[in-house]
């Protein structure tokens, strides 16, 4: 049970990053709120990455969002699977992601977690 809670996390946050970053490829912005105190406005992750110097609008960023996305989904699957590698790139990727707040931040922590279990560990091999 906790692996395949271990992969709607990975496909949740890999779907949405994917959808998102090709979004604002194509179009040329992300998914913002439509309505409320935030319309129109990017998340806090946005503010953390200016904050460092990284643009959240550029292309590079956009590309990024595809690219994390898309390996969350490798991840899921790999989990799914009962791969052994999805063992040690579900460790690496969460780390790599938690800038991504607060949704990516909370995903991440949940999967590192659900990934250090004991169930899903032996799931994959590692325990």
């Amino acid at each position: 049970m906790l692996r395949w809670i271990t992969v709607a996390a990975c496909v949740v946050l890999g779907g949405f990053m994917s959808l998102d970053g090709t979004r604002a490829l194509v179009v040329g912005s992300y998914i913002t709120p439509r309505s409320g105190e935030h319309t129109g406005q990017l998340g806090q992750w946005a503010r953390l990455l200016s904050a460092v110097g990284i643009a959240p609008e550029a292309t590079g960023t956009k590309a990024a969002f595809v690219v994390l996305g898309v390996l969350w989904l490798v991840v899921a699957a790999g989990v799914a699977a009962g791969a052994g590698w999805a063992w040690t790139a579900g460790l690496v990727l969460p780390v790599g992601t938690l800038w991504y707040l607060v949704p990516g931040t909370v995903l991440s922590v949940v999967v590192l977690l659900l990934l250090l279990s004991p169930p899903v560990r032996r799931a994959l091999g590692q325990g």
